[in-house]
C-alpha cells in the first residue's frame, strides 16, 4: 500500500542560519573550531602574517555555513533539514511522522526515527547510531553522515591515491574448517569455487589476481591479512556464505566493511565504552565502505536476493588488512531456497560476475572519478530499459500523486551463529 506523503519544511534551518550571522564574534570563533572538521569543502590556508611590534589577536576562520552541529549528550548530530539543504534534496515525511524520504532525482535517502536502518540510493544501510529527534527535528549522528551517507551521495569526493591493479580474493574457511553447510555442500568449497570463477573474469578486465588459497587448505586469518598487505594498488574481497540456527527462514545478501573508530558494529545491541574509546579504525575505511557499496549494488542489481544491507564489523580479516577490504555474504546455506541456488554452479558463476562488475565499477571511481552504477541501473540495463537517475538539476518538487512507496525498514532477525573464521 502506498503511503500518503506530506511536504517537509526547512524553515527552522534558515532561521538558525540567520541567527548565527548576528552572534558575537567570540561565539562565531568558537563555532568555527567546532564546525571546521566536518566541512567537506576544500579550503586554502592563508599565508602567515609578518611579525609585528604590537601583538595582534590570533586570527580565526569564520564558521562553516554548511553545517550546524547539535550536541546531544557526548555525541554530535546534524539535522535532516541541514543534510537536505547541503545535498539539495527535497523531503517528504510519511503519515506516521517517523520516516522521511529525501530525493533530488540523483540521490535518495530514507531515514526512520529511532532506527539504525536507512535506505541510500535503493540499498539498505546500517547506521552506527539510531536517528533521534530533538526540538521537532530528525537528527543523524555526525559519524554516520561522514562515514556512511557522504561516501554514497558524493563518492567522487573520497580522497584516493594510485590505481586499483590487484584484487586479493579470499575464499573463506578451508581444510578442517568447513564453515557453514547444507545437505548440498559446504561453505568452504562454494567460496573457493566462486573465487576460481571470479579470477579469470577479473583477469580479462586487466586486473592482477592474488588468491589467499587456491585449494582446500586451512589458512590462518593473520596469514590472509599478511598476503593482502604485501600487495600494492590493491583491494581485498573475502567471500563467504551465511547460516543460522535461530531463524531458518533468514535469506539474502549482506556485505561488511570495518567499523569506524568510536562506533559500534552492526551486531552490537548497545554501545559499550570500549567500542568508543578502544577499538581502532582504519585509514582506508572510507575507501572500504565505498568498495562495499559498489559491490553490493552490483550483487543485488544482478541477482534479486533479499537486501540485508551494508553492514559494519570488526572481523579479523577486515581489522588486520591495510588496504580497502570487504567481506561478502552470498546467501544462507541454512535456508532451503538459498542453499539450492548456492549449490548450482551456474548461479555461483552469476554471483562471480556480479562481484566482477562491482569491482570494476569501484576501479572506475578511483581512477576516473566515475560514479558506480546503482542497483536500479543494473536492473534497468538487464531489462533493456533506460533509467534516469542522474538528473542535471533536481526536480522542482517531488511527485506527490501518487506518492512513492516507503521502503520497509524492518529486516528479519537472524541471530546468526558467529563464524569462527570471522570472529573479531
Amino acid at each position: 500500500m502506498r503511503n500518503q506523503m506530506t511536504q517537509w519544511h526547512f524553515s527552522c534551518m534558515f532561521q538558525a542560519m540567520i541567527a548565527l550571522r548576528f552572534r558575537p564574534i567570540a561565539i562565531a570563533s568558537a563555532l568555527a573550531l567546532l564546525f571546521a572538521p566536518l566541512s567537506f569543502a576544500k579550503s586554502k590556508a592563508k599565508p602567515a602574517a609578518k611579525p609585528s611590534a604590537t601583538p595582534a589577536a590570533k586570527p580565526t576562520a569564520p564558521p562553516s555555513p554548511d553545517w550546524q552541529l547539535i550536541k546531544v549528550g557526548s555525541r554530535d548530530y546534524l539535522s535532516v533539514d541541514n543534510i537536505a539543504k547541503f545535498y539539495k534534496l527535497l523531503g517528504n515525511v510519511d503519515t506516521t511522522g517517523k520516516t522521511v524520504v529525501l530525493n533530488n532525482g540523483r540521490n535518495q535517502l530514507q531515514l526512520t526515527l529511532d532506527s539504525r536502518e536507512a535506505i541510500v540510493n535503493g540499498i539498505r544501510n546500517w547506521l552506527c547510531f539510531p536517528v533521534i529527534a530533538k526540538d521537532d527535528k530528525f537528527l543523524v549522528s555526525r559519524i554516520d553522515l561522514a562515514k556512511t551517507i557522504e561516501p554514497q551521495l558524493r563518492p567522487q569526493m573520497i580522497q584516493r591515491a594510485g590505481k586499483v591493479q590487484t584484487i586479493v580474493l579470499d575464499p573463506g574457511h578451508g581444510g578442517f574448517d568447513k564453515g557453514a553447510g547444507s545437505s548440498f555442500g559446504s561453505e568452504k568449497m562454494y567460496a573457493l569455487d566462486v573465487a576460481r570463477q571470479l579470477r579469470p573474469l577479473l583477469q580479462a578486465k586487466g586486473f592482477k589476481v592474488v588468491m589467499t588459497r587456491e585449494n582446500d587448505v586451512f589458512i590462518p586469518l593473520e596469514v590472509r591479512a599478511r598476503i593482502a598487505n604485501a600487495t600494492r594498488d590493491s583491494i581485498f574481497v573475502s567471500i563467504h556464505f551465511n547460516a543460522t540456527d535461530a531463524n531458518r527462514e533468514a535469506t539474502g545478501f549482506e556485505i561488511f566493511s570495518l567499523t569506524p573508530r568510536g562506533a559500534p558494529s552492526t551486531a552490537d545491541d548497545s554501545l559499550a565504552l570500549h567500542f568508543v574509546n578502544m577499538q581502532a579504525g582504519s585509514p582506508v575505511d572510507a575507501q572500504s565502505f565505498e568498495l562495499s557499496a559498489a559491490v553490493f549494488h552490483s550483487m543485488l542489481g544482478h541477482i534479486p536476493e533479499f537486501d540485508r544491507g551494508i553492514k559494519r564489523a570488526r572481523f579479523a580479516v577486515l581489522r588486520q588488512t591495510k588496504i580497502p577490504s570487504v567481506l561478502v555474504e552470498g546467501g544462507f546455506l541454512s535456508e532451503t531456497g538459498d542453499s539450492k541456488r548456492i549449490a548450482d554452479p551456474a548461479w555461483r558463476k552469476q554471483l562471480a560476475e556480479s562481484l566482477c562488475a562491482g569491482i570494476e565499477n569501484y576501479r572506475n571511481l578511483v581512477e576516473k572519478k566515475q560514479r558506480p552504477m546503482l542497483v536500479a541501473e543494473y536492473r534497468a540495463q538487464a531489462a533493456g530499459e533506460i533509467t534516469v537517475v542522474d538528473l542535471v538539476s533536481p526536480p522542482s518538487r517531488l511527485d506527490s500523486s501518487p506518492a512513492p512507496a516507503i521502503i520497509p525498514v524492518t529486516n528479519p532477525s537472524t541471530n546468526a551463529t558467529p563464524d569462527p573464521n570471522r570472529e573479531p
